[in-house]
């Protein structure tokens, strides 16, 4: 007896090392999961700046954006006076048009003049940046574009005010087919809109080579309509033409008609009381 006692207990002393082993291991393996757990969590994603949507969700017919009356004037004797519309697979994006005419003043001479309008429209993309901004990395090409026209003769760029968001006028004078020619062409953005118009002119069989001065003012008064033209059709407006009548209109209605209505009565009195005396 004495000597089964301190067997037992040894025996229990080590059954108990287990247990006291797993119950350490568990409580390790439960911190290391906690620290684990807010080490590893995700931190939230910033979620992205929407880009702001584009201003003008269509662009204008080109060949309608100058009024007739300024073509007249610009071009005289157009081959076509409504113009000739450039090709695009994307009408929506893109859209140009061009005028050109000779003016034959005989012995006197002849004047020589082509117009050409394009626009080039921008969505904003998340990836690519709002209309906007997009636009005015191409204008910005635009303009440079310009400026370095191959054989170009004295080029020269200035602001333009009070056309679009942001204008740029760019003269130079060219030479071809033994003739000197004036050029301006005037680029400006409005909103996610580029709008391009080039405007040249020469003197043939002698005739005077038309003034720089008088060309830029040509082209920057076809650019201003141009521009008009972008907004003009409402494509940045809210559709209106399901809204419906407001009670005040239509409680109005009958009260115009009325007087109608009355008088009408009045006169038939009277034509049936001269007939009756009549008779």
């Amino acid at each position: 007896m004495h000597r089964s006692a301190p067997r037992l207990s040894r025996i229990l002393a080590c059954a108990a090392v287990p247990v006291m082993l797993v119950v350490a291991g568990c409580s390790s393996d439960s911190g290391d999961a906690k620290e684990s757990g807010s080490s590893s969590a995700p931190s939230a994603k910033k979620s992205e700046p929407t880009v702001e949507p584009a201003k003008y969700a269509a662009l204008p017919d080109a060949c309608t954006s100058i009024a007739k009356k300024t073509i007249e004037d610009l071009v005289p004797k157009a081959k076509t006076k409504g113009g000739t519309p450039g090709t695009s697979s994307d009408t929506a994006s893109r859209g140009s048009c061009s005028w050109n005419g000779l003016d034959d003043n005989g012995v006197k001479g002849s004047q020589y003049r082509w117009l050409d309008v394009g626009f080039t429209r921008f969505d904003s993309d998340q990836s690519l940046g709002s209309g906007a901004k997009r636009a005015t990395d191409e204008y910005t090409k635009q303009v440079a574009k310009a400026q370095a026209t191959e054989g170009a003769e004295k080029p020269a760029a200035k602001p333009v005010a009070g056309l679009g968001e942001q204008a740029t006028a760019v003269t130079y004078g060219l030479s071809k087919s033994d003739e000197d020619f004036e050029y301006a062409t005037v680029l400006a953005r409005t909103g996610n809109v580029v709008v391009s118009v080039t405007f040249n002119g020469a003197g043939f069989a002698g005739a005077k080579t038309p003034s720089a001065a008088d060309i830029l003012k040509d082209a920057q008064k076809a650019a201003k309509e141009a521009v008009a033209a972008v907004g003009a059709d409402g494509a940045d407006a809210p559709d209106k033409s399901t809204a419906s009548p407001s009670p005040k209109t239509s409680s109005k209605a009958p009260a115009k008609a009325s007087p109608k209505t009355s008088k009408t009565s009045k006169t038939s009195a009277k034509a049936k009381a001269r007939a009756t005396s009549k008779t």
